[in-house]
């Protein structure tokens, strides 16, 4: 069922359940099938390529990745098993790759349909303001779900054919089994996906503060970039655990044996708190705009 379909089937009526999963299904559809998405997803996958094809051309003579500790977390041990490309690519990816996507996605959901002139027409059905800004903040939240999926995905798929499988050495030094090491490498992309719950809650904010797609996905990128170089300077220490990137790169303490989970709770509590803050900001700027103007 296309978008116009669905509002049609809701229009003069009260929404009901069915109708909302409608709308969320059509707005999921909608985003994933544009050329910017698709892009996006593809520039995703294509990095544990690049990253797995480039480790493998410098150890064919017998070299080590990695060496001298530079690069990515876990790049050293992706010769010994494929399945740490999951890992590597997922660390290479969230501080900036991953963000940039999520934050083009939602910075669009609200203003790009305000710019196009179609954000009335969603209107006009009986979703109500608070409805629909659910409905793109769920879809925002899925494309993260997605969007991460995509490198994980692709980086097992090219570690297999690459790199052998088998048993893994944790952090601890110890040795965990491959089903356990995939279990944990879904685990850690499930916590990656959580990581970018507050960058989608900050891109949706600005979303809805201007009626041009374009500036405010170049705004929510900005600010991403702006946070990311403040969470490196050390003299703001002070500030930096309160900087929804801090904790980002938390999700490899699920490699150790047991888990630190310290740094992974403060971390989703953090995304938690942004989430809330700009999540209500972007419903009391949504249902006050003048969608005319």
């Amino acid at each position: 069922m296309s978008r116009a379909d669905v509002l049609q089937a809701g229009a003069g009526r009260r929404p009901n359940p069915l109708w909302t999963l409608g709308l969320l299904r059509s707005e999921l559809v909608t985003t994933v099938r544009r050329w910017r998405t698709l892009a996006l997803l593809g520039v995703l996958a294509a990095v544990p390529v690049l990253v797995g094809i480039a480790v493998k051309i410098e150890t064919r003579g017998g070299g080590s990745a990695g060496g001298g500790g530079e690069g990515p977390a876990f790049i050293s041990q992706i010769t010994n098993n494929g399945l740490f490309l999951v890992f590597t690519a997922l660390a290479a990816t969230l501080p900036f790759f991953l963000p940039m996507a999520v934050g083009v996605v939602a910075g669009d959901a609200i203003a790009g349909e305000a710019g196009a002139g179609t954000l009335r027409y969603l209107l006009v059905a009986p979703a109500g303001r608070t409805r629909l800004l659910l409905t793109k903040y769920a879809t925002v939240l899925a494309f993260c779900l997605l969007a991460t999926l995509v490198v994980a995905v692709s980086a097992l798929l090219v570690g297999a054919l690459l790199f052998p499988l088998g048993e893994l050495t944790t952090i601890s030094g110890t040795r965990i089994s491959f089903a356990e090491g995939l279990g944990r490498a879904l685990l850690i992309a499930l916590v990656v996906a959580a990581s970018l719950v507050g960058v989608a809650a900050l891109g949706l904010f600005v979303s809805t503060l201007t009626n041009s797609g374009i500036a405010a996905m170049a705004t929510t990128v900005g600010l991403l970039i702006t946070v990311q170089i403040v969470d490196q300077i050390p003299q703001l220490h002070a500030l930096q655990p309160y900087l929804f990137p801090h904790y980002w790169l938390s999700f490899a303490d699920l490699m150790r044996d047991p888990v630190y989970w310290d740094d992974l709770v403060k971390n989703l509590g953090l995304q938690a708190l942004y989430a809330a803050v700009f999540g209500a900001a972007a419903w009391a700027r949504f249902t006050a705009k003048d969608i005319n103007a």
